[in-house]
């Protein structure tokens, strides 16, 4: 029986990625893909939706899985180029059983990978761990699948629009060449209003600018777009569209925590008292507003898959992280979707009754980094973690420790943590002013030096 080897490093908490030529192949895809037929296989399963976005290395990669669904006894619904959230759409409108897409999400051009889901829940943790058993053993299901071809983005775009009472803007939209593109040349449209895009034709290479909304460098072209044309406000998108940035008129820029305050006002009034999940990098002011608009705060881990999660454990009609994932699940499917958190947002405004600038004053002024990401041996991150969590706990030190420590202080607040998607260790702090961000970097930095690393 065939047997293959997936490198530990690919296996990441809530998807499989990697860089191509190093450390990810046809190989893998293939095993991949074995693997989770037989996963499903196991459950009763016998149909996945494949979706892929626009890197250079996707179509082989997207190739290969899908010799290794068909294979492991599984059919295929295939769906083409667009973003993940387009798969999740499929995954949930199409009857299959799980669901596919190869993507590197934010990561660079030379990146790719898979995100896997089940049953409408996210494919993660010891779930992707187990893909490499089973590839270790073989111990694969076989059979013969067939594939068919589905085009879904009339009818995605179609319940993007549905019901839509967002009013008339001018806005700008950022694609960064990535997979969103086509689908919001499609939904500009028939959106009222007045739309200037930005690099909406697929290109894996990135040639405009990396499609990464966090970081602001790679926001410049929205905002030159939003002053030269004097436009209302701008949104942007990663690659392959499940996390929305945005900018006002002013050039300002939103991240993602401030939008779930803004997005989360009209889920509230229309679930009362719903639980509202924001991730543990997120602002304070976050969790103060969801308690000043009724609503049950609730942090939750940093992750897509880990807030999906969060979202049905505490029936949270909404939830968002600082890295500009939103996940919908009053009104929608439940999954992080950049595109409807664009119409969701148009639709904040107007009901606002103001503009986008407006509610950006209303927000308090906050001092806060961004986040700070350090490189780190792969093979030490985590014992760092753990190795200041333990100094904290000696010390005696109040903490939250859900996704790695987050301490509070009457300065602010610091948090450490671990990427599950990069070789980083991620630090991000807030304080009430300048000098009290400086001491709560000073003391995380003084915990990361006693482990030997130093943030420059």
């Amino acid at each position: 029986m065939a047997r293959h080897r997936l490198d530990p490093a690919i296996l990441r908490e809530y998807d499989v990625r990697g860089t191509v030529g190093r450390n990810l192949d046809g190989a893998d895809a293939y095993a991949v893909g074995r693997g989770f037929a037989t996963r499903l296989r196991r459950l009763g399963g016998t149909r996945v939706a494949v979706g892929r976005d626009g890197r250079v290395s996707s179509p082989e990669l997207e190739e290969a899985l899908v010799a290794g669904l068909t294979q492991g006894g599984i059919d295929v619904l295939r769906i083409g180029v667009g973003p993940t959230p387009m798969l999740n759409y499929a995954e949930a409108t199409l009857g299959v059983d799980g669901a596919v897409q190869v993507t590197g999400s934010h990561n660079p051009p030379g990146d790719n990978g898979f995100k896997l889901v089940v049953g409408h829940r996210s494919f993660w943790g010891d779930d992707v761990a187990d893909l490499a058993r089973l590839a270790a053993a073989g111990d694969w299901s076989s059979g013969t699948g067939m594939v068919r071809e589905v085009d879904v983005l009339d009818a995605y775009v179609g319940r993007l629009l549905a019901g839509y009472a967002g009013g008339t803007y001018r806005i700008g939209w950022d694609c960064g060449n990535g997979a969103a593109g086509p689908v919001v040349e499609r939904l500009v449209r028939d959106l009222p209003g007045e739309h200037h895009l930005l690099y909406t034709d697929v290109d894996g290479r990135f040639p405009n600018h990396h499609p990464d909304p966090t970081e602001e460098a790679n926001l410049a072209d929205l905002k030159a777009l939003v002053r030269d044309r004097r436009l209302d406000f701008g949104v942007a998108f990663d690659g392959d569209g499940d996390r929305i940035g945005a900018v006002d008129g002013a050039g300002r820029v939103f991240w993602g925590d401030q939008l779930l305050c803004l997005l989360m006002a009209p889920v509230l009034a229309a679930c009362p008292g719903s639980a509202v999940v924001a991730d543990v990098k997120s602002s304070q002011y976050v969790f103060d507003r969801i308690a000043q608009l009724g609503g049950r705060p609730v942090m939750g881990a940093t992750g897509h898959s880990p807030m999906k999660e969060a979202m049905l454990t505490h029936d949270a009609g909404i939830a968002g992280e600082l890295s500009g994932h939103i996940f919908f699940r009053h009104g929608w499917y439940g999954f992080d979707d950049a595109i409807y958190a664009a119409i969701q947002l148009i639709r904040a405004v107007h009901l606002s009754g103001g503009t986008l600038h407006a509610m950006r004053d209303a927000m308090p002024s906050l001092v806060n980094t961004p986040d700070l990401r350090i490189p780190i041996d792969p093979a030490r991150k985590w014992a760092v973690v753990e190795a200041v969590r333990t100094r904290l706990a000696d010390a005696g030190t109040d903490m939250v420790t859900i996704d790695g420590v987050r301490v509070a202080s009457p300065d602010g607040w610091w948090l450490l943590r671990a990427s599950n998607t990069q070789d980083m260790l991620t630090i991000r702090a807030e304080g009430r002013d300048a000098t009290a961000l400086a001491r709560l970097l000073a003391e995380c930095d003084a915990h990361l030096a006693a482990c030997g690393v130093a943030r420059d």
